[in-house]
């Protein structure tokens, strides 16, 4: 694969495989067809999940011991063209593998006997339609057959669609797997439920005799899908478990925008050029940030960091529009951005052609073309573009839909959540945001699109992203002074580990990035330096059970099974065979897993250096003795350490030069710390910009917020709004600002980002996952600012006891860089008790009873471990 897959990614991947495994066993063992569903919220990267699975499925996956199918042959479904050549572009960009030979658009002229294996066959509605050049001759013949009669199929066409896919099913040699993109459509219809739609068809077999092997759905909703699947009716198939992605991993991951903000008027009246002005400004100030802080990164090589984002407004028209409406809009942003004429503007309406809007004449786009056409500034649009299409460098969507038809409006703000680099932008707010503004709602329907965006709905998935109504940007606190800035830099903050990670692949990666960078010159040849020595060290020092294992390496041991006819006993005998090249080289797969590949392979270099001895005898000893000492006991576990030792030294050493990178550079190596198997301490970045509503709905009503001073981060009058908390975390704030001590406060971001502290717990299944603490507060304790850790704590939670173990194992390591470590709860059945009340994490006995308790949470907030919170 081209990219490194997130944690979520990677788990979802591995489930996937698991189901393809067994899926596959079960038809060519038993017959049996199967089904599953692969859904996550959009924006979460399911083509690129998919290609990481096609690619195993193909080629097999050392890492995550996949063996490949050989005969595999994946049909890719949709019911839209455009979105399945998107779907084989992307495809081609996540995958080294997939190349576009193996991905192959089925449409006229197309007739072949069977589909050939480790291909990507994508096919679409129309093309399995009655009247599609594909299928000429199938109707009559299906009916002939039904009639038990004989028909000849058409001169032209040797083998109709349907036919292909018959034989290919029955090829004893293939294992067909149809992938449903956006599974959730092409089941329904108009039609009666009695008529069976093209996809059931498909599924079912009713056109070719034979059900389809395996039926993989990808969608953002399981149920439609799961409800198709039942309504398909194929007798015996069975259901797999379903892929599920959780939407906060997403969110936590930054691949998608933390931040949707609508702006609503305020009053009655007609302000759509008023707001088609503003929609403008936003346009063009969100190209300037794009360009000042792409600017201030360095450019990676043979990249210009000036062109990379160019942001797009999505114009979203009424269906039955009025032409001259839509050229004054299109006026109106022409006379705020200035420099736009109609090379900038495109449509992507039903109508395929050049349409004329006033005085402006817009070409038709193809939806999946909109991205990397960077000269389209303006995108006129319907709901044609809700589902499959996405575009990340849309950042502003001013929609003239009515208030009724909120749904197509939160359909199409689903499609422009992805963050334009694919990673969050650090303590940038705005440029991790999309703007949506409303012309025709007024506050209350505006409700609607709120509940719909943070609500788990059918359609989307709410991902934890915060929609505000009147967002205002917040800044640096000027009031604050630079001593709090200064203890916030030795803030000791966490990031988690990935699963299944190994040390020496950390360092080699580690070794990678800082050559690349020029921070340490031949940091990777010393790395396999200090490994090979480590490596013979461990030879020498284990080199009698190294010989032992150097001998099972040689052997091939079996067993032969003999009886003898018209006798009922059986005999069994030991054999013994030397192990061949072959079986050399599945031994040596051992030591890749055990030292990582890179050092492996140039270990076995190390040990048959040619210019001492350059005999096939020496490389074959070579791969023995690495393939053995990776089954030694202790040997990982020293080379291991040996590794984790130079990364720590490493990351301290280049702390101040990694900090000076630019913000992709610094990501990467954060991506390297959660290599590790344990939690490792990063910088915590300070936030630059932010966005606060200034708003809240209570009792169904939009009033003001409520403003409080001496956050870190504030609007020109030094204000912080309330918004974002409950009704708790309220009092637990106030209280803290009006202590005589305290300094300032700040509310931590609930997503894992550079400028939101974490602290590292393990959930209920062992797992490794963040706890980001609400409150940080900085107080003046003897004349030095002191940092603590406020935390409300939602004992009702079931994994509330498993983050309170976390913050007892964090101010254990880490106690002694705060001033407090306070977890705030409430007693009683379910934390129904109204009195708040503390645990201090900094005291060892909390944190025993904390580790060691088998009760709730609310319980230990009131016992007498627990005291009044004042």
């Amino acid at each position: 694969m081209r990219y490194k897959l997130k944690d979520y990614q990677r788990d979802a991947v591995v489930q996937t495989l698991d189901n393809l495994r067994r899926a596959r066993t079960l038809y060519q063992r038993d017959g049996m067809e199967t089904s599953f569903a692969l859904t996550a919220t959009t924006g979460a990267g399911k083509t690129v999940m998919a290609a990481a699975a096609i690619e195993a499925l193909f080629y097999g996956d050392s890492e995550l011991e996949f063996q490949p199918d050989p005969g595999a042959v994946v049909i890719w479904f949709s019911d839209d063209p455009n979105l399945n050549e998107q779907t084989k572009r992307r495809l081609v960009q996540a995958s080294e593998k997939l190349s576009y030979d193996r991905l192959v658009t089925i449409k006229p002229p197309f007739a072949l006997p069977t589909l050939e294996p480790q291909h990507v066959y994508f096919l679409n509605t129309q093309r399995l339609s009655k009247t599609s050049l594909l299928t000429r001759g199938a109707e009559q013949t299906y009916e002939a057959d039904a009639r038990g009669e004989s028909m000849v199929a058409p001169d032209d066409l040797a083998w109709n669609i349907w036919e292909t896919l018959e034989n290919t099913i029955e090829d004893e040699g293939l294992t067909v797997y149809l992938v449903l993109d956006e599974a959730h459509r092409g089941f329904t219809g108009k039609a009666s439920r009695d008529k069976p739609t093209i996809v059931r068809r498909l599924v079912s077999g009713e056109m070719t005799g034979l059900p389809i092997p395996v039926v993989w759905g990808i969608s953002a909703t399981i149920d439609r899908f799961t409800d198709a699947m039942k309504d398909a009716a194929v007798e015996g198939r069975t259901t797999l478990p379903p892929v599920t992605v959780d939407p906060a991993r997403v969110q936590q991951s930054g691949l998608i925008k933390d931040v949707i903000a609508l702006d609503i008027p305020a009053e009655a009246g007609n302000l759509e050029t008023t707001l088609t002005t503003r929609a403008a400004r936003k346009l063009r100030e969100s190209a300037k940030r794009w360009g000042r802080y792409l600017a201030e990164q360095k450019a990676l090589p043979g990249e210009t960091s000036s062109d990379r984002v160019v942001p797009l407004l999505v114009l979203q028209i009424p269906n039955t529009e009025n032409v001259d409406d839509v050229g004054l809009w299109l006026d109106t942003i022409q006379a705020e951005l200035g420099e736009l004429t109609s090379t900038g503007v495109r449509h992507v309406l039903g109508e395929h052609k050049a349409l004329t809007f006033g005085s402006w004449e817009i070409d038709w786009i193809e939806p999946q073309r909109v991205q990397d056409e960077t000269q389209v500034r303006v995108l006129i649009a319907k709901d044609g573009i809700s589902t499959g299409w996405d575009c990340p460098r849309a950042e502003v969507l001013v929609s003239f839909r009515p208030a009724k038809d909120h749904t197509h409006i939160t359909q199409l703000l689903g499609r422009m959540v992805r963050t334009p680099l694919a990673r969050r932008i650090p303590g940038e707010d705005r440029l991790n945001s999309v703007d949506c503004i409303l012309p025709h709602f007024d506050r209350t329907t505006a409700g609607h699109v709120v509940k719909y965006l943070t609500g788990a709905t059918e359609s989307m998935p709410t991902t934890g992203q915060k929609v505000l109504f009147d967002p205002r940007e917040l800044v640096p606190n000027a009031a604050i002074p630079d001593a709090v800035w200064d203890c916030w830099d030795q803030l000791p903050h966490m990031v988690i580990p990935r699963r299944g990670s190994r040390a020496v692949k950390q360092l080699v990666s580690l070794a990678q990035a800082l050559a690349a960078d020029n921070i340490r010159e031949g940091a990777v040849a010393s790395v396999k330096r200090q490994m090979h020595n480590t490596l013979e060290s461990l030879a020498a020092r284990y080199d009698g059970d190294l010989r032992n294992a150097e001998i099972e390496v040689l052997t091939v041991r079996g067993m032969t099974i003999s009886g003898r006819t018209a006798s009922k006993k059986v005999s069994y005998s030991d054999f013994n065979e030397r192990a061949d090249e072959r079986a050399i080289r599945v031994a040596f797969e051992e030591a890749k897993r055990a030292f990582g590949a890179d050092i492996a392979q140039s270990y076995v270099d190390f040990i048959a250096d040619p210019e001492v001895d350059d005999s096939d005898d020496a490389l074959r000893g070579a791969f023995v003795k690495a393939a053995a000492l990776a089954t030694v006991p202790n040997v990982r576990e020293k080379i291991d350490q040996a590794a984790k030792e130079i990364v720590s030294d490493w990351f301290g050493e280049h702390r101040v030069a990694l900090r000076g990178l630019a913000d992709e550079r610094r990501d990467a190596y954060d991506e390297i710390r959660a290599e590790a198997v344990e939690p490792q301490v990063t910088p915590l970045a300070r936030p630059k910009s932010r966005l606060e509503d200034f708003a809240e709905i209570e009792n169904d009503q939009v009033k003001s917020a409520e403003l409080i001073d001496k956050h870190l981060m504030a609007d020109e009058e030094g204000q912080f709004p309330l918004s974002s908390l409950n009704g708790w975390e309220r009092p637990v704030v106030r209280k803290e600002v009006e202590r005589v001590d305290c300094v300032a406060w700040y509310r931590n971001p609930s997503v894992t980002r550079p400028d939101s502290l974490g602290v590292p717990y393990r959930d209920g299944s062992g797992n490794w996952r963040t706890l980001h603490p609400d409150f940080l507060i900085f107080t003046l304790v003897n004349g030095e600012i002191r940092p603590s850790i406020v935390d409300p704590h939602g004992t009702h939670l079931d994994d509330s006891i498993v983050k309170l173990r976390g913050l007892a194992a964090f101010a254990e390591q880490h106690g002694h860089a705060f001033h407090r470590i306070d977890s705030i709860g409430t007693s009683g059945a379910s934390g129904s008790s109204g009195e708040l009340r503390v645990l201090d994490m900094l005291d060892p006995a909390v944190r025993e009873v904390v580790r060691e308790t088998k009760g709730s949470a609310s319980d230990l907030f009131g016992s007498e471990f627990g005291a009044k919170y004042a």
